[in-house]
């Protein structure tokens, strides 16, 4: 038995035993900082893309080896997010294409503690317990220096541009990557938050001088979700005044409780789908519709007054409407295609009243630490719905992906043995009684 210490949730040393393995199995604790030879892990491969069930499986691959500037981290939990679903899938293209790795290990979301440093890994040490954001790049080009690090060249999505996710027991990211873990919160809640988080706070709060400001109008497509229920969450803070769109009537009281001005029910229109051709008798009828929908904006807002901005991210089924009820001089902001990805518009409406139509992906640390500043603030709710045990990663991907699962966001559990654990010492407790 090895004999090492571990950090308490206030702050003490408290002594443990662990063994000395080169395989741990889910939810026992190693040694603090030992790194096994192996992990378990879900792993997908190309020969298997498909629904996830059939693409993620269990597998024992080595731990990862780091670089200097990496950080090893023993992941307690892990958020679920759509890019998973992709991987699985292979869908809009193969993660393989991309990374050109062996196996790809999804999950670009996590919570957990850090296990072991590169040798040039300053801001953090073995003991600290992190969330991690999804943005990696290399650091040594002029928008990484100076400029914006999401239009590098070298920028990509840890755990899905990079096979090394957080559905196994460790993962490695780079140290940029690395944020404080709210505390106040349990490993799961910490881990569902910052993938949907940083990408709202960006899409809000990053495309100057189209940053939302106090007082004015956003619509929220897919409000109860988890991108949407940031989205909700950060306009309210900001002031603003939040519209959201829903397509389920009982998700209705649960956006109003996260402080939207009103809802829209997308179930009572009829002008979904790609643009008929203009001046058709489709597009016509299309248009009518259209305007119903922008009349249900007004109901909430006051007459004549449409949204400074639109949070777009279904694409191809919404995307007309949105470009439409965006007032003349605001934006669309976009950054996902769940609904598909042929997005149409009129664009006399753009060019004519100067919309912006802006694209966004994910979020600089920069960014990121704000959103997250936010959280450890208690300023914002993690809006967790559902958590998994690690057996279930797979059926909990296929949820998403059928639109099954419940509103706000889905977590997994990874090392921690079960829910409603806060601290190192709670998680050490509860893995000696699994």
């Amino acid at each position: 038995m090895a004999l090492d210490k571990a950090i308490g949730g206030a702050g003490e040393i408290m002594a443990y035993d662990a063994p000395v393995k080169d395989l741990y199995e889910i939810g026992e604790m190693p040694p603090l900082g030992h790194v096994p030879a192996k992990m378990y892990a879900w792993a997908i491969r190309r020969d298997r893309h498909g629904p996830p069930e059939q693409a993620m499986q269990l597998e024992v691959v080595p731990t990862w080896k780091l670089d200097s500037h990496e950080v090893l981290v023993l992941v307690m939990a892990a958020g679920v997010n759509y890019n998973g679903v992709w991987a699985g899938l292979g869908v809009p293209i193969s993660p393989f294409d991309g990374h050109k790795q062996e196996y790809h290990i999804a999950g670009s979301d996590a919570a957990g503690i850090v296990w072991a440093v590169g040798d040039k890994v300053k801001r953090w040490k073995v003991g600290d317990e992190v969330v991690i954001h999804c943005n990696q790049d290399d650091g040594d080009d002029e928008e990484c220096n100076g400029g914006d690090p999401m239009f590098s060249p070298s920028q990509r999505i840890w755990g899905y541009e990079t096979n090394d996710g957080s559905f196994s027991q460790f993962t490695r990211v780079q140290a940029q990557q690395l944020m404080p873990r709210p505390k106040h919160l349990t490993w799961e809640e910490s881990a569902c938050y910052t993938l949907t988080l940083a990408t709202a706070y960006r899409m809000l709060f990053g495309h100057a001088p189209h940053d939302l400001k106090p007082g004015q109008n956003v619509l929220i497509w897919g409000a109860s979700g988890g991108l949407g229920s940031y989205a909700v969450q950060l306009a309210v803070t900001a002031g603003a005044n939040a519209i959201g769109v829903i397509s389920d009537e009982t998700k209705r009281d649960f956006v109003l409780s996260l402080g939207a001005k009103g809802v829209i029910n997308r179930n009572d229109f009829k002008c979904w789908g790609q643009l008929p051709k203009v001046n058709s008798e489709e597009y016509n009828t299309w248009l009518k519709e259209a305007r119903k929908f922008g009349k249900a904006i007004w109901d909430i807002t006051g007459k004549n007054v449409n949204v400074d901005m639109v949070f777009e991210h279904p694409g191809e089924q919404t995307f007309p409407v949105s470009s439409l009820v965006c007032k003349k001089g605001g934006m669309v902001v976009i950054c996902a295609g769940t609904s598909g990805f042929n997005c149409t518009f009129d664009v006399r409406y753009m060019w004519m009243h100067q919309k912006r139509l802006q694209g966004s992906h994910f979020a600089h640390l920069k960014q990121a630490a704000a959103a997250n500043k936010l959280m450890c603030e208690r300023r914002l709710d993690p809006c967790m719905s559902e958590v998994f045990p690690w057996a279930e990663i797979p059926a909990a991907h296929t949820l998403m992906w059928k639109n099954k699962h419940k509103p706000g966001n889905m977590a997994v559990l990874v090392q921690a043995p079960r829910t409603g654990l806060r601290t190192f010492e709670d998680t050490l407790e509860a893995s000696r009684g699994r």
